[in-house]
C-alpha cells in the first residue's frame, strides 16, 4: 500500500515538473513572441487602417476611383475652412466615419501651441481615426500617428490683404496690442507702423501678421528673404495633396471632389462663418499693398500655391471645370431655394433657431446665420438641418462637449463683452 501511494506521488510529482517546464517554456516563448513584435513595430507611428478606401482618384481619368476618406483638412483661420468642416461632418456621419475631436471641452486642439496628440480627446494608438478637421497648428510629425498611411492631406489659403482685414476684425478685441491703438480704423493706423505696435513674442499676436504661415507650423517673423523659404514651401507642397483658394471656392471643391472620388452632391454647401457685409472694411489699394507688405510671407505662401492650383485645374480641364462649377452653383441654388426662408443669410440678432446662431466674436454680433424655412420637403429635411448648422452645434450634435466654449460664452454675455 505504502509502495503504491509512493508510486503515485512520483508519477504526479514529475507530471508536474513537466507540466510546469512546459508551462514556463509557453512564457518563455510569449514573451520572446512580444519582445521581437514590439521591436519589429517600435518605428511603425501609423495606426492600422480601419477604412474600407481604394487608390486615390488621379485628375482627369477614365478608370474607375474609389471614395477616399482618411482626411486631414488643416482648417486655417479666416479662410472659409467652417464651411469646409460642414462638408466634412456630412459626409463623416453619413458613413459613420471616426473623427478625432478636441480634448478638454474646446473646438480646436489647444491652438496655437503645436498640434500634440495629447489633445485628441479619448485618444489611443489602438483607435484607427478617419477625420481630423479642427483648428490645430501644423505639426507633421505629430500627426502621422494618427491617421493610417494612405491618408489626404488638405487645405485652404485665401488673399493675404483680405484674410489680414477679417482676422484684424475678427480677433482684434481678444489681441492686447490692438486696445492701445487709438482712432476709429484701428486697422489702418496699425497698417501705416506695424513695429509701432506690434511685439512678435505678445499674447495672440501671431493673428496680426503671417496667419496662414504661422497655422502652417511656420515661423510667422522669419526674414522673407531666406533662403529656407522655398524648401519650405517644397515640403508644404509634397504633404498637401491640394491647397484649395478662397476666391475660387467652387473650383476648389471641384477638385477635391475629383480627388477623392466624391459625388457632386457630397460638396453642397451654405458659406458659414460669414461677417454681415456692413462689417466688411472694403481696402484702397494703399492699404492693400500695405497689408500684402506686413503680411510678406504669406503674400509669397498664397503666390506658389495659387500656381499650383491653377496647374491643378489644367490638368483637370478648364471646360470640364466651367461645366462642373455651374452646376454645382445650380444644386447650391436649389438648396437654399430648399432650405433656407428668404433664401439668404440674416444678421445674428434675426436669427430664431438658437441651433443655427454662429459663434460670434469678442465684442460683436457680426457673424450671420440663417432662418430655416418651414415645412421643407421631407427628403431634403435632415440635409438642410446638416447644411444649416454652425460648427459648435454641430460637434455638440456628434456628442463633443464644449463646456469650456460655453462657459466663455456665459462670461462673455454676462460683461457684454
Amino acid at each position: 500500500m505504502m509502495f503504491g501511494m509512493a508510486r503515485f506521488l512520483r508519477f504526479w510529482t514529475c507530471r508536474w515538473k513537466l507540466m510546469h517546464h512546459g508551462l514556463l517554456l509557453a512564457v518563455f516563448l510569449v514573451t520572446i513572441f512580444m519582445l521581437i513584435y514590439s521591436i519589429s513595430t517600435a518605428n511603425d507611428l501609423f495606426p492600422k487602417t480601419c477604412s474600407r478606401q481604394g487608390k486615390p482618384s488621379p485628375l482627369q481619368t477614365a478608370l474607375p476611383c474609389y471614395p477616399r476618406w482618411d482626411l486631414m483638412f488643416l482648417k486655417i483661420h479666416k479662410t472659409g475652412s467652417s464651411t469646409v468642416l460642414n462638408i466634412l461632418f456630412r459626409y463623416g456621419e453619413k458613413h459613420q466615419l471616426k473623427f478625432a475631436f478636441p480634448a478638454g471641452g474646446r473646438n480646436d486642439f489647444a491652438y496655437p501651441a503645436p498640434f500634440s496628440r495629447r489633445t485628441v480627446s479619448g485618444y489611443s494608438p489602438a483607435i484607427c481615426y478617419n477625420i481630423v478637421a479642427n483648428h490645430m497648428r501644423f505639426e507633421p510629425v505629430a500627426l502621422a500617428g494618427l491617421l493610417p498611411r494612405e491618408r489626404f492631406y488638405f487645405t485652404i489659403l485665401r488673399q493675404p490683404a483680405s484674410l489680414f482685414e477679417s482676422s484684424f476684425h475678427y480677433y482684434g478685441p481678444a489681441v492686447p496690442l490692438t486696445w492701445r491703438i487709438a482712432g476709429r480704423d484701428k486697422m489702418e493706423s496699425f497698417l501705416r507702423d506695424p513695429w509701432a505696435y506690434y511685439t512678435p513674442r505678445a499674447f495672440n499676436g501671431h493673428y496680426l501678421r503671417n496667419l496662414q504661415f504661422f497655422d502652417l507650423g511656420q515661423d510667422k517673423d522669419m526674414d522673407p528673404h531666406d533662403p529656407r523659404l522655398g524648401d519650405i514651401f517644397q515640403d508644404l507642397e509634397a504633404r498637401f495633396s491640394l491647397v484649395m483658394l478662397t476666391e475660387y471656392f467652387d473650383e476648389s471643391l471641384i477638385l477635391l471632389k475629383e480627388l477623392l472620388c466624391w459625388e457632386l452632391e457630397d460638396v453642397l454647401y451654405f458659406r458659414l462663418n460669414s461677417r454681415v457685409a456692413s462689417e466688411v472694411t472694403p481696402l484702397d489699394p494703399m492699404l492693400e499693398d500695405q497689408a500684402r507688405s506686413w503680411n510678406q510671407l504669406d503674400s509669397l505662401l498664397y503666390a506658389h500655391f495659387n500656381h499650383t492650383f491653377w496647374r491643378k485645374v489644367e490638368i483637370f480641364g478648364r471646360r470640364r471645370m466651367i461645366w462642373e462649377v455651374a452646376e454645382l452653383r445650380w444644386l447650391n441654388a436649389k438648396m437654399a431655394e430648399a432650405c433656407i426662408e428668404g433664401g439668404g443669410p440674416v444678421e445674428a440678432s434675426q436669427v430664431r433657431e438658437p441651433a443655427f446662431r454662429s459663434w460670434q466674436p469678442a465684442g460683436k454680433r457680426s457673424i450671420v446665420g440663417y432662418n430655416r424655412k418651414a415645412g421643407i420637403e421631407e427628403p431634403y429635411q435632415d440635409l438642410c438641418e446638416a447644411m444649416l448648422t454652425p460648427e459648435m452645434q454641430y460637434m455638440g450634435r456628434m456628442g463633443v462637449s464644449l463646456w469650456k466654449m460655453r462657459l466663455w460664452a456665459f462670461f462673455r454675455d454676462l460683461v457684454s463683452w
